[in-house]
């Protein structure tokens, strides 16, 4: 009897297994075609959710002198709440990501708004599909002014989740780490 019940325990336990991974193979497929039609298509947005700025001595003592206390830890600034977007759409970006760090040259009088925003039409787009589904984006665009240029390199991957590396010509590198919103594609 006791060998008839652990068999029968085994037999529940294998088929839940297997029916919990094949239910996860299911929906990986349905993220990683979802996932390419975005790419192919060109359009998506991204909405970070964190800001990882790179951490100069000048920036650490700032954030030592609790003159920004409420961005959360040196290296990561929590965005949750806070508007911004990176949308490309065909051969166009629009974005407006806060922006954390140092401005070596070329801050107009007054300061003005900190925040990388572009608009236009990007430069030297390039996509690479990886062996793990994910996608590395890549291209050149410049600011509204077009005084300021910025190298972006974004990882996409099939849960939707991701970064985003920005170098620019006048500011330190910042990266976020975010989430695809799917929004559906306007006709004309």
């Amino acid at each position: 009897m006791k060998k008839l019940r652990y068999f029968a325990i085994s037999i529940l336990v294998a088929f839940v297994t297997f029916s919990c991974s094949s239910h996860k193979k299911i929906n990986l497929q349905a993220q990683i075609k979802t996932l390419d039609s975005l790419v192919v298509n060109k359009h998506f947005t991204i909405e970070s959710t964190r800001a990882h700025p790179q951490i100069s001595n000048a920036m650490q003592q700032v954030l030592n002198s609790y003159l920004m206390r409420n961005i959360g830890a040196a290296g990561n600034v929590n965005l949750i709440g806070n508007y911004n977007y990176l949308t490309i759409s065909d051969d166009s970006i629009s974005s407006y990501l806060p922006y954390f760090g140092e401005r070596q040259m070329n801050v107009s009088y007054g300061g003005g708004d900190a925040a990388i925003a572009l608009k236009g039409v990007v430069e030297k787009y390039s996509v690479e599909k990886n062996k793990d589904n994910s996608y590395h984006i890549h291209f050149t665009a410049k600011n509204n002014t077009n005084r300021e240029n910025f190298d972006v390199s974004i990882k996409l991957f099939p849960n939707l989740k991701s970064t985003i590396f920005i170098n620019s010509s006048f500011r330190s590198s910042i990266s976020y780490s975010g989430e695809v919103i799917m929004k559906e594609k306007k006709s004309d």
